[in-house]
């Protein structure tokens, strides 16, 4: 019964984090602003740490099933 919300949480938590670090990489290698007014090394660790959590959030959620 509890597995429903561990699915759809699972799911969230993953497309969103490999999302997030998709896009960060992209644009880093594009040598594009990440975040305005933040220093790019800054931004980009920030939102790769971000990226990677939410990732690891979304295996731990599977994990539990």
């Amino acid at each position: 019964m509890e597995s429903g919300p561990a699915i759809f949480a699972g799911a969230a938590f993953t497309l969103f984090g490999g999302a997030l670090l998709l896009w960060t990489t992209v644009r880093a290698l594009h040598r594009e602003p990440v975040a305005y007014g933040v220093p790019p090394r800054t931004a980009v660790a920030l939102t790769g740490l971000a990226g990677a959590v939410s990732l690891l959030l979304g295996v731990w959620c599977f994990g539990r099933l």
